[in-house]
């Protein structure tokens, strides 16, 4: 066993020895499913945006976009980690997290599908919403696992990747099961400090490499590297400016209509946690947003120019072994980093799971049952599928089924485009119908199923064109049904206003 090797196993036993205490501390506060989903709606600032980070952050943005833009695009990549910073962060918290308390707090409203349903008074778009949110946010959560099992097999190149794969399933389960999101937003806040300095510390590590040489050694010493360099130090991206700007958009934008991304609103406990909360959040995502991407766009310089044998998605754990492999305190910090990526993907992960399970135990069952579920039921119900959701989501991961691979890319954007827009407008204006919101709810979904349909007909390479098309498509379907929504409720009736001026009166109320 290597130094390396022994550094992380120490680092990794004393982390699952954290989480899972964690999620004993807090097995008493998620009797209940309004405790075990939301936390009672009493999460504070600091649990809440820590909670809201990590989620947003997983080993993906390290391993796959951090480490894929960086090296293609350079510097100009950072824009990515800006965007999501001010734009999938700053202002979602501005615009939607008081909002979204205080609506869902006076609808009792748990998961965004029940949300629909008490917003709009339809059941249909309660099942619609649950079955989207089943489909597609089980393969991202596999998506989680495969770029954490990459990682962990850089360090450990001996064992297969399914074993750390089966390790980061059995932790997820341990403290989500027992603790719920009680346990999951305070794991997510000590995630979260583990993440900002090991990202601080990488940075560091990263500029201070001798092939780098600092903020302005990476400026020249990329506009040096012959063919490239113009590409690579051009701060708006250069060839790449369209792709980034998608991108960012995409990512962006995308929490906004993210049901684990805004239910972190749900169970904040006040205005005050929430001013508190944005400013904690915006801090945390330029940190580990920005640094993600510049230790990317260094990637060239520290690789010395060679694409490692396992292609983009090597680059960032072959950067690690390159920049801290030596050393003892190198070796520490590598074990920290570790942890670092096992946090960041783990949050997600456990984010992904708790809404996919609710959304069948909580929206989808009780609806096509037509009978409400006695709540002692409905808890060992969501608890069992959440434990069914994490071993779904390791077996799709370890077997690379084509399905379930093609649904990751989709993921992000068919999901946000379907609720983004009924979501937002339904927050702010009291004129949406529920056709309106139906429409907007569909037309996100049939944007990216239509345009997938003829890419895949067109293109000599099949269905492989779509996918690579799916970031474009996804940042369409927002805007359709962002679009759509206020349109379609124009040339349609509202029909029970009595009952839609009532729910805006919890905007008047504390």
């Amino acid at each position: 066993m290597t130094d390396a090797q022994l550094y992380t196993i120490i680092a990794l036993g004393l982390y699952a020895v954290a989480m899972a205490v964690i999620g004993v501390i807090s097995y008493n506060k998620s009797k209940t499913l309004d405790g075990f989903l939301i936390g009672g709606r009493k999460i504070g600032a600091w649990a809440t945006a820590f909670a809201y980070g990590t989620t947003y952050f997983s080993a993906v943005v390290f391993v796959g976009y951090a480490g894929q833009h960086g090296w293609n695009i350079g510097i100009g990549s950072i824009w990515i980690g800006v965007g999501n910073a001010v734009l999938g962060c700053l202002i979602s918290w501005l615009l939607l997290a008081n909002r979204t308390r205080k609506m869902t707090k006076s609808l009792d409203a748990k998961t965004m599908p029940e949300f629909f349903a008490k917003r709009y008074d339809s059941k249909e778009m309660k099942i619609f919403s649950a079955i989207i949110i089943f489909i597609f946010l089980l393969p991202y959560s596999a998506a989680v696992y495969k770029g954490l099992g990459a990682l962990f097999s850089a360090v450990f190149p001996g064992v297969q990747t399914w074993v750390w794969m089966f390790i980061i399933a059995c932790l997820t389960a341990v403290y989500l099961v027992v603790g719920g999101y009680v346990a999951t937003a305070y794991t997510n806040l000590v995630q979260g400090v583990i993440m900002l300095v090991g990202v601080v510390c990488l940075i560091i590590a990263v500029l201070c490499h001798g092939s780098v040489g600092g903020i302005s050694g990476l400026i020249e010493n990329l506009g040096a590297i012959e063919g490239d360099g113009a590409q690579l130090t051009n701060i708006f991206g250069g060839s790449s400016f369209k792709f980034l700007c998608v991108n960012i958009m995409l990512t962006s934008f995308g929490t906004w209509g993210l049901p684990q991304m805004v239910s972190k609103f749900y169970g904040i406990k006040d205005t005050a946690a929430i001013k508190r909360g944005t400013i904690i959040s915006t801090i945390f995502c330029v940190v580990i947003g920005c640094g993600a991407y510049l230790i990317g766009s260094a990637s060239r310089l520290v690789l010395g120019g060679e694409l490692p044998a396992g292609g983009v998605d090597a680059v960032i754990p072959t950067l690690l072994m390159k920049v801290l492999g030596d050393g003892t305190m190198g070796l520490i910090l590598l074990a920290i980093i570790m942890i670092l990526l096992l946090s960041a993907s783990m949050s997600t992960l456990v984010a992904v799971v708790l809404t996919s399970a609710s959304s069948i135990s909580v929206d989808l069952i009780p609806a096509l049952l037509k009978k409400k579920i006695e709540p002692n039921k409905q808890m060992f119900l969501t608890r069992s599928l959440c434990l069914v959701f994490v071993a779904c989501s390791f077996v799709f991961a370890t077997q690379n089924i084509p399905i379930i691979v093609s649904l990751m890319s989709f993921s992000w954007g068919v999901v946000s485009g379907c609720f983004i827009g009924p979501y937002v407008w339904g927050l702010f204006s009291k004129k949406i119908t529920k056709i309106g919101a139906f429409a907007g709810m569909i037309s996100g979904l049939l944007v990216v199923g239509i345009g997938t349909l003829i890419l895949s007909l067109t293109s000599d390479l099949g269905f492989a064109a779509a996918a690579a098309k799916s970031p474009e498509m996804g940042v369409i379907a927002m805007a359709v049904s962002m679009v759509v929504v206020p349109l379609v409720s124009l040339i349609t009736k509202q029909k029970d206003k009595e009952r839609v001026e009532e729910i805006f009166k919890c905007y008047n109320e504390e």
